[in-house]
């Protein structure tokens, strides 16, 4: 399309070209006159050719209007379906990070209430911040450095 436009558009302008000759040199009118015929020939020529690239003019112009319309609105779409799914993946992430807070989240490890966990005492004051591991079984821990 954007071949015939450009084709079309030198052929606009060599006419103008030619026209503008033919009306303001009198020695390049006299030579296009003999090989016309008469003035009014060569003029009337020059009308017809003139309407007859008007018209390619504007046929060309309005289908390659026509067909970035056609590709603006493809690609708007395309831009629209991309905004649905990043809403529906943000849609989808809310959910799962508001999920009810009483549900065991996946990879974490709950132990039920009243179980022995292995490897830390359940009456040591520390583990309200943070867990420390002491040893269950050996008689002085509380007295060892850390």
């Amino acid at each position: 399309m954007l071949a015939l436009k450009r084709l079309v558009t030198i052929l606009v302008m060599v006419f103008l070209l030619l026209a503008l000759l033919v009306l303001l040199l009198p020695s390049v009118r006299a030579s296009f006159v003999g090989m016309a015929g008469t003035p009014e020939a060569l003029y009337f020529g020059m009308l017809v050719a003139a309407v007859v690239l008007l018209g390619l003019q504007l046929i060309t112009e309005n289908l390659d209007s026509v067909l970035l319309r056609r590709e603006v609105t493809a690609r708007d779409a395309k831009i629209n379906e991309l905004k649905a799914r990043l809403y529906d993946y943000q849609m989808e992430q809310r959910t799962t990070a508001e999920r009810a807070p009483g549900a065991p989240r996946t990879g974490t490890t709950t132990y039920p209430d009243g179980e022995p966990r292995s490897g830390y005492s359940a009456a040591d004051p520390g583990l309200s911040n943070a867990p420390r591991p002491t040893p269950l079984s050996s008689p002085d821990a509380p007295n060892r450095p850390l």
